[in-house]
């Protein structure tokens, strides 16, 4: 048995407004690709993600705490189920208690009610509200189905108890249409919601409603707030009683004359509940936003409210009423106010904030980024200003590519969403935590595959015809340095940092400029005109904690310094030597012709005459062997070749072998065993994985055959051979399963499954695995082995396993 250990998890959120909660625990789950990721943002250790839940089998747009409750969490998807999740009272672990299907489209949106867990509502792009109630053993079954009239999709609910008649419901709908529907649920006439009112006055779709009582009390009006892409937020009170509420008898119809939009107007929608009179009137109107809103949160301080509200003009708002007037105002804005944008798209400057959430206790803010990156805000009482902490990030599409430093030092990830990103452990006082630490690329194809060059270079190939060099800049070595404990050598001879032309895809290294520096105007007609909003001033990476959202997005890019031409088609794979002084490349094909591998030497960056001809089809993977002599290729067309290195320290190999008939169906990855070049794997679509030896100077024979369920996609060997002459070769599916053997490379190459015990109840991605990665041992030797996975659910994982003692 080995043990296993989560060190790291990244997976960036989905864009959708409903897709993340923060519960009274302290505990924040977001929906990111089909899975749950859980966060505790006000954790002292800031070690981010911590678990993932898998389960459904398609995007999770979202997600929401039952409050009253032991820790259960819903969950609804594009795969038009809803999922609840129960916390283990002993292990904390969450797991799937039950589906819920009734929906016939996507679901958009869940209800819950505030002060009373006995039903909820989910709303889906089948233009239907469901009701579903709990039962003692929390097992939920449906109550209702609202069909919206007008038809509408329901992008926002919000659900409450009706004050002083608590067991009468209020469930607010409103979606791809301008008005809101008022739908109560009378306790004493009825079983079912029915309409009783329709609020219009917004001119947009409304994304966002939320109910709160406004003092704590029995006779307590309701207030709901409704945000629309109509740039505003419109504040709307229910009311109990036959006398309308002061502000809505009092106003004067004229006062509509000097506002945007249509009248304001302050009809009283009445309706009963329990035999009590209740109206809904409209009650304010807050002007501030300059895009659409996405998000609405009420906060109780005390006797007063406040609001918070993200919207796609990149500002989070914490709004409440004036003491002497009344009138709502923003007492706070955070997020990006400045005059300085960041005029591309990029750079993640724009998009805007998807949802913003208050922590239980209302001193931290979180808001989700277009970047389906994480930023945070903690309240400091003493200055009583907002100071940005570390967020979570990772990416937002499937990991296409990973690459572990040559040293292991740091890791590489490489996506379809066009971002290369460099995660590395903040080491401080005893405590050590996975994070971001660069996003060396932000590209405008999608990336497929990345591999280091030494310590401070790598190069990624993307669905173009060319590959692209970089090289580390000044403020990331020594933020690495700061923080991480490596590196530190040749900083001296580095650029400074490197930002991108507004027009182009190649960082251009550039100098800092010190903090006190006037900067020119810039000319918007010059091509190469600097982003103003990239400029890096010295201090701007002196950081004493990882960089922010903000940073990754805009200061921590490398340098471009080559570009490697040749291949006639977007790059499928490339690997770099062991020694870092080649690169070995290939392109998509379908002819001989292009189905070629190109080297490159890394001194001069000259392509090595002639390229390699082997296959016919594309290349899915390039490996170098330990000591460099071989190039071992895997292909589409079934085949696998190797090819040796003529003469040594030589850039030039021929074919040395090539075998037609490697597998029935496609290879998709293949990896060295540790040694000398005299053992290999091969992974293939028909469920198994190969293992090819050869003895002295005899041919490759396949000795061993593992078959396992699902398609293999990924394949790699630790670099350590055990003293019993034992290798771990971890084995990955296309169903997200990842084994892990000890194969005999000495004697009978016996390959025998290592039982690994995992943390969490849901170790796997929920998609194929896309690469693995051994981290490379220092020395050759070690306690532990470091496995990072790069999957098709956007998940980035890094698992670490307690070997066996080596002697």
């Amino acid at each position: 048995m080995m043990y296993s250990r989560t060190e790291y998890l990244a997976a960036g959120a989905n864009r959708h407004p409903s897709t993340a909660d923060w519960d009274i625990s302290g505990l924040l789950a977001y929906g990111a690709d089909r899975n749950v990721a859980l966060w505790r943002p006000q954790s002292s250790d800031a070690r981010g993600i911590f678990s993932l839940l898998s389960g459904h089998t398609d995007t999770v747009n979202a997600v929401k705490f039952v409050p009253e409750t032991q820790g259960l969490l819903l969950s609804g998807s594009v795969d038009k189920t809803l999922k609840i999740w129960s916390k283990d009272p002993l292990t904390k672990q969450y797991s799937c208690i039950q589906t819920l299907s009734g929906h016939q489209s996507s679901i958009n949106c869940i209800a819950v009610s505030s002060r009373s867990s006995a039903i909820f509502a989910s709303g889906a792009a089948d233009a239907t509200v469901k009701i579903w109630s709990w039962d003692e053993q929390n097992a939920a079954t449906l109550k209702q189905t609202i069909n919206i009239t007008p038809r509408f999709f329901p992008l926002a609910l919000a659900l409450s108890p009706l004050t002083s008649a608590p067991e009468s419901y209020v469930l607010a709908v409103a979606g791809t249409k301008d008005i809101i529907q008022l739908y109560v649920l009378d306790s004493q006439n009825a079983t079912e919601f029915r309409l009783q009112a329709t609020l219009a006055g917004h001119e947009g779709w409304v994304r966002s409603l939320e109910f709160t009582v406004e003092r704590f009390g029995p006779t307590s009006d309701l207030i709901l707030s409704s945000a629309s892409q109509d740039k505003y937020i419109r504040l709307w009170r229910i009311h109990q009683g036959k006398e309308l509420p002061a502000a809505a008898a009092s106003a004067d119809p004229s006062l509509g004359a000097f506002m945007p939009g249509k009248s304001l107007s302050n009809k009283a929608h009445r309706f009963k509940a329990q035999g009590i009179d209740f109206s809904a009137t409209f009650e304010a109107l807050l002007l501030g936003h300059e895009d659409w809103i996405y998000s609405t949160n009420w906060r109780a301080v005390g006797d007063k409210l406040q609001l918070l509200s993200a919207s796609a003009d990149n500002s989070l708002a914490i709004w409440e009423p004036d003491a002497s007037t009344g009138v709502w105002v923003t007492v706070t804005r955070l997020g990006e106010i400045s005059a300085e944008k960041g005029s591309t798209t990029a750079t993640g400057s724009t998009g805007g904030f998807w949802t913003g959430l208050w922590s239980p206790s209302g001193e931290t803010v979180v808001s989700l980024g277009r970047t389906g990156s994480w930023r945070l805000w903690n309240h400091n009482l003493e200055q009583d200003r907002w100071i940005q902490g570390v967020g979570v990030s990772g990416h937002t599409l499937p990991v296409a590519g990973i690459a572990w430093s040559k040293e292991g030092d740091y890791l590489l990830s490489t996506s379809s969403d066009q971002t290369t990103r460099l995660h590395a452990k903040w080491k401080r006082n005893g405590q050590a935590s996975w994070h971001e630490m660069a996003r060396p690329q932000i590209h405008g194809y999608d990336l497929n595959c990345v591999d280091s060059l030494g310590s401070s270079q790598f190069v990624s190939g993307a669905d173009e015809k060319l590959l692209r060099v970089f090289s580390e800049p000044k403020a990331v070595a020594n933020l690495l340095h700061n923080l991480c404990g490596f590196g530190g050598s040749q900083i001296d001879s580095m650029p400074d940092a490197a930002n991108m032309p507004v027009l182009g895809l190649s960082n251009k290294a550039i100098e800092a400029v010190a903090d006190d520096e006037e900067l020119p105007p810039s000319n918007h007609n010059d091509r190469d005109a600097i982003d103003p909003a990239s400029i890096v001033h010295k201090s701007t990476l002196n950081l004493n904690h990882p960089p922010l959202e903000d940073h990754l997005s805009r200061h921590t890019l490398w340098p471009e310094i080559e570009k490697l031409y040749g291949h006639g088609y977007e790059i499928s794979t490339l690997a770099a030597s062991h020694d870092g002084s080649l690169v070995a490349t290939a392109c998509k094909a379908s002819s001989i012709d292009h189905a070629v591998i190109r080297i490159f030497e890394t001194r001069e960056w000259h392509e090595v005459k002639p390229p390699l001809m082997a296959h016919s089809l594309t290349i899915t993977r390039l490996r170098f062997s330990s000591d460099d002599n071989f190039v071992l290729s895997v292909g589409r067309d079934r085949q696998w070749a190797v090819f040796q290195r003529v003469g040594e320290g030589t850039a030039e190999y021929k074919l040395l072998e090539q075998n037609l008939k490697g597998h029935s169906r496609m290879i998709l990855d293949c990896a060295w065993a540790p040694g000398q070049g005299r053992v290999f794997a091969t992974a293939g679509r028909e469920k198994t994985v190969k293992i090819w030896a050869r003895e002295g100077e005899a041919g490759f024979t396949c000795r061993t055959t593992i078959t396992e369920e699902h398609p293999v996609t990924a394949v790699d060997f630790g670099d350590v051979l055990m003293a019993d002459g034992r290798a771990y070769l971890a084995v990955g599916t296309e169903s997200g399963r990842i084994r892990i053997y000890a194969l005999d490379v000495k004697r009978d190459f016996s390959a025998i499954e290592v039982e690994v015990a995992y943390p969490n109840t849901y170790p796997f991605p929920s998609k194929a695995i896309t690469q693995l990665a051994l981290k490379p041992s220092k020395e050759g030797k070690g306690s532990e082995m470091e496995l990072a996975i790069a999957s098709e659910d956007s998940s980035l994982r890094i698992y670490s396993f307690d070997l066996p003692s080596i002697s």
